[in-house]
C-alpha cells in the first residue's frame, strides 16, 4: 500500500507513515488495518476528544479500482459515543481522490488553535484558515471551499455544526450526502478545530496486474449488475426491503414496542419511486447506483433518504409522510448528525412522554405525541444547538434516559443507538448488536440479509429461519468475519459478489496468492483485534448484552416471542473461543491468529479484575 499521510494540527507538522508489509498481509487494509495502526494510540487514559486522540482515514487495496462497488473508505478512532473502538464507513468519491494524491490514508492528531481545513493535492499539504466556513452546514461548506480552491475535481469531506458542538453522534459528510455516520467521528474532527479536508489527485490507483485486473473487475461488475439484489437496489433503493421487513416484524414501530403496521407503508421503495424519485446516484464506478435523488414537489433535486432514516423517522415515530421524513434526513446531513442515533433518541423522548415520565416542562412545551412531525423538526434544531431539551437529546439515548431516570428504556448497546432491524424479527441481529466492536451496529454484519436468504454457501453457511436460535450462531460468527473482510478491502456490502471472485480480485490487484480460507482468517483476526482494543478501553463480559426492550415481546405480537439470547451468547463464546467468564479471547485463540503480541495486555487486565 501507499504511505499514510500524517498531520499534527498542534504544530502543522506533516509526515509519512510507511505501513509494515506484515501488517498489510495480516489485515489487508481498511478498518482491520486501521485497528493495527491505532492499537498503541487507543489507551484508556486518552479521551476521544483529547488533542492527541487519533483520527485515521484509510482506504483498502481495492478502493477506487473500479472493481465491484469499491469506492469506499473508513474513518476510525476512539468513539466519543461509546468510548470504545470507533469505525465508520463512507462511499462517494473522497477516498478514491485521496488515493490519487499518493496516499492510502490520512492520520490526524493534535488540535489547531483556530478553525482550519486541509487541502491535499498530489502529495502537497496546505493547512488553511476555516473561519469563513466555521458554523456553516455541510453542503454550504463544500460549496464555499470548492469555490475558494477553484481546482476542478476536488472532493471535500467536512463536518457541520454538530461536529463543531462535539455532539457524540456527529458525522463526516462528503459528495452527494455520503456520510461516515456512526460512532461520532465528526466530533473528533470538531475537537481538533478541523472543519474539512479537501483532496485532489492525478495519480493512478496502484494495481499489480492492470490488464488481468481490468478483465476480472469487468466480469465482476457485469455479474453484479445482473444480480437480482443489485437490480432491486437500483430500482427501489435501500427502502426496497421495507415491506418484507415489516412482514417479518423486523422493522420496529413506536420506538421498538410494536412489530407490525396497520396501514400500507408510505416509506416503501415502490412508493418512493412512484411519487418522489427523480433519478439515481452512485458512488465511484458503482454499477448498482442505490442512491436516490428525489423531488419533493418544490422543483429541487435532493438526496433521498435511505432505509434507516426512513424507518427511524417513519414507523419508529409513527410518522407517515415520506416528504417530511426526507427533509428530516436532509437536516441531519446538513447539521452533521447521524440520523439513526437522532431518530432513536427522539423515539425514546416520545416514549417517555407517552408514559408520563417527562412532561411539557421537560420538552420546552413541545407535545411529543407519536406522529407529531412538527415537534420532531423542532427537536432536531434544538439538538444541534444544545438548546433546552436538546442539550439532553445531544447526549444520545443512554445519556437522555439517564437524565430522566429511564436508562433501562433506552435502546442501545454500549452507548451506540440500535439501528432499525429488531432481533425479535431476525434473531441473528441479537448477537450482531451485542458483540459488535462499535456498539449496536448493523454494518459489522448485515445478518438481516442472511435472514431473508442471502447465504454464502462457500463460507460454510446454512440458511436458518429468522426466528431460529443457537443453531445459527456459527453462521453469525462467519458472517461477521466475512464482513470484516469487506470493511478491509473496502467493499460495499451491496456487492453481492461470490466469495471466490473476491479472493481472485484481491490476488490480481495486489499480487498476493491467498486462499478463501486465508481471507476469512484475516477477517477473524481483525474482529478479534478490535475485541482486544475494546477490552483495553474498558469493555467487560457484562457489556455483551441486549437492551431490556428486546427481551420483552412486542405489544402486538400474540406469540410473545423473544430471542433466546442467553443460549445464543453462550454458543457464540464457544465458537469464538472466548473465555465465558471474562469475555476475553483466549490466549490460544490470539496465538493462532498471530495476535500473540497482544496477550500481555489482556493478561494485565485479568490480573486487575
Amino acid at each position: 500500500m501507499q504511505p499514510i499521510l500524517t498531520v499534527n494540527l498542534s504544530n502543522n507538522e506533516v509526515g509519512k507513515f510507511i505501513i509494515p508489509e506484515e501488517w498489510e498481509k495480516e489485515f489487508i487494509g481498511g478498518a482491520s488495518l486501521a485497528a493495527r495502526i491505532l492499537y498503541d494510540y487507543l489507551i484508556p487514559e486518552l479521551d476521544p476528544l483529547d488533542p492527541q486522540s487519533p483520527l485515521l482515514f484509510l482506504n483498502g487495496p481495492l478502493s477506487g479500482t473500479a472493481g465491484p462497488a469499491v469506492g469506499r473508505f473508513v474513518v476510525c478512532g476512539r468513539s466519543p459515543a461509546t468510548r470504545l473502538w470507533g469505525e465508520s464507513n463512507c462511499g462517494g468519491f473522497w477516498g478514491v481522490e485521496l488515493r490519487k494524491t499518493g496516499y492510502d490514508g490520512l492520520l490526524v492528531t493534535g488540535r489547531s488553535d483556530k478553525p482550519v481545513y486541509l487541502f491535499i493535492e498530489d502529495g502537497q499539504v496546505n493547512v488553511s484558515p476555516a473561519d469563513q466556513v466555521w458554523g456553516m452546514e455541510t453542503y454550504q461548506t463544500q460549496k464555499v471551499l470548492l469555490e475558494e480552491l477553484d481546482v476542478p475535481g476536488t472532493r471535500v469531506a467536512c463536518i457541520g455544526p454538530a461536529g463543531e458542538a462535539l455532539i457524540p453522534f456527529s458525522l463526516i459528510l462528503s459528495d452527494h450526502g455520503r456520510v461516515a455516520g456512526r460512532t461520532g467521528m465528526g466530533a473528533i474532527m470538531g475537537s481538533k478545530n478541523l472543519k474539512a479536508i479537501a483532496v485532489k489527485g492525478t495519480g493512478r490507483i496502484p494495481v499489480h496486474d492492470p490488464a488481468a485486473f481490468n478483465d476480472l473487475r469487468s466480469q465482476a461488475n457485469k455479474e453484479l449488475k445482473d444480480d437480482p439484489v443489485s437490480q432491486v437496489a437500483r430500482e427501489l433503493g435501500t427502502a426496497s426491503v421495507a415491506d418484507y421487513f415489516d412482514y417479518l416484524m423486523e422493522m420496529p414501530k413506536r420506538y421498538f414496542t410494536r412489530g407490525t403496521s396497520t396501514e400500507e407503508l408510505s416509506i416503501s421503495g415502490v412508493n418512493i419511486k412512484n411519487n418522489l424519485l427523480s433519478s439515481v446516484s452512485a458512488c465511484h464506478a458503482c454499477v448498482i447506483a442505490c442512491g436516490r435523488v428525489v423531488d419533493l414537489g418544490d422543483g429541487k433535486k435532493r438526496k433521498g433518504a435511505e432505509f434507516e432514516t426512513l424507518a427511524g423517522f417513519g414507523p419508529n415515530l409513527l410518522i407517515d409522510d415520506p416528504i417530511r421524513i426526507t427533509k428530516f434526513g436532509e437536516l441531519c446531513d446538513r447539521y452533521g448528525m447521524d440520523s439513526i442515533s437522532l431518530a432513536n433518541v427522539i423515539g425514546l423522548a416520545m416514549l417517555l412522554y407517552d408514559r408520563g415520565l417527562i412532561n411539557l416542562s421537560d420538552t420546552d412545551g413541545i407535545i411529543l405525541e407519536w406522529g407529531n412531525a412538527d415537534g420532531v423538526e423542532q427537536l432536531i434544531h434544538k439538538t444541534v444547538k444544545r438548546e433546552g431539551i436538546g442539550k439532553f437529546l445531544a447526549l444520545g439515548a443512554q445519556g437522555f434516559g439517564r437524565q430522566f431516570q429511564s436508562e433501562s428504556l433506552a435502546v442501545h448497546v454500549n452507548g451506540l443507538e440500535v439501528a432499525f432491524h429488531d432481533p425479535r424479527g431476525a434473531t441473528g441481529m441479537s448477537l450482531v448488536y451485542a458483540t459488535s466492536p462499535r456498539g449496536a451496529c448493523h454494518n459489522q454484519s448485515d445478518y438481516y440479509l442472511v435472514e431473508v436468504g442471502q447465504v454464502y454457501n462457500s463460507l460454510g453457511m446454512t440458511y436458518y429461519p429468522p426466528r431460529a436460535g443457537a443453531e445459527k450462531v456459527m453462521n453469525v460468527a462467519r458472517h461477521q468475519d466475512w464482513r470484516t473482510v469487506f470493511n478491509s478491502l473496502v467493499m460495499c456490502f451491496f456487492a453481492n459478489v461470490p466469495p471466490e471472485m473476491v479472493v481472485e480480485l484481491i490476488n490480481v490487484c495486489t499480487g498476493s496468492e491467498i486462499s478463501l480460507a486465508d481471507m476469512i482468517l484475516t477477517g477473524e483476526r481483525g474482529w478479534n483485534l478490535k475485541r482486544v482494543i475494546n477490552h483495553r478501553l474498558g469493555l467487560r463480559r457484562g457489556d455483551d448484552r441486549l437492551p431490556k426492550g428486546f427481551m420483552i415481546p412486542y405489544e402486538d405480537d400474540p406469540s410473545g416471542y423473544v430471542p433466546d439470547f442467553t443460549r445464543m451468547l453462550e454458543a457464540y463464546y464457544n465458537i469464538r473461543d472466548w473465555d465465558k467468564r471474562t469475555g476475553f479471547p483466549k490466549n490460544e485463540k490470539l496465538a493462532a491468529l498471530n495476535l500473540d503480541w497482544a496477550i500481555k495486555d489482556l493478561d494485565q487486565i485479568r490480573r486487575e479484575l
